[in-house]
């Protein structure tokens, strides 16, 4: 396995699995901090019907 943040070889019995080190771990967590990173949701279908254009309103969204 090779490390997420430097790409080394990683061993699966490293204490700082799956990084190669504690400074990968760190820049890791900084990254997940400062938002670098994020998780999104699936769309729901109530979120697709608010993002529809109203056909009587020539087209023009509210939410903008």
């Amino acid at each position: 396995m090779k490390c997420p943040i430097c790409k080394k070889e990683v061993s699966p019995d490293s204490v700082f699995h799956p990084f190669c080190s504690e400074r990968c771990k760190l820049i890791d967590l900084g990254n997940w901090a400062s938002e670098k990173y994020v998780i999104s949701t699936p769309v729901q279908p109530e979120d697709l019907e608010n993002d529809r254009m109203d056909p009587g309103e020539g087209g023009e969204r509210d939410d903008v």
